[in-house]
């Protein structure tokens, strides 16, 4: 099984949010080891919704013994997570 980061889509907003999270949801459970990797540095189209699909994954990894690393944050993402005081749910 490849440890190759999962990627973020270039849009992620209320509307590819639930299908973003389907596809992830899979794709991230099926990365082996305690900790799995989502590389976020292609999202260039987001709104809070991007931050919402962050948790539920982190949620849902968590309830299968794992966590979530998101590596490459966009600024922006940085600062909707602060802004919502997620900031230690979803380190940067």
């Amino acid at each position: 099984m490849s440890t190759e980061a999962a990627q973020l889509p270039e849009r992620l907003t209320l509307e590819e949010a639930g299908k973003t999270l389907a596809e992830l949801g899979a794709t991230l459970a099926r990365q082996a080891g305690p900790e799995v990797s989502l590389d976020a540095a292609g999202l260039r189209e987001f709104d809070s919704s991007a931050v919402a699909v962050l948790l539920e994954l982190r949620r849902q990894l968590s309830a299968q013994g794992k966590s979530l690393r998101v590596v490459r944050w966009p600024r922006r993402l940085q600062e909707l997570v602060a802004l919502y005081g997620v900031q230690e749910l979803l380190p940067a």
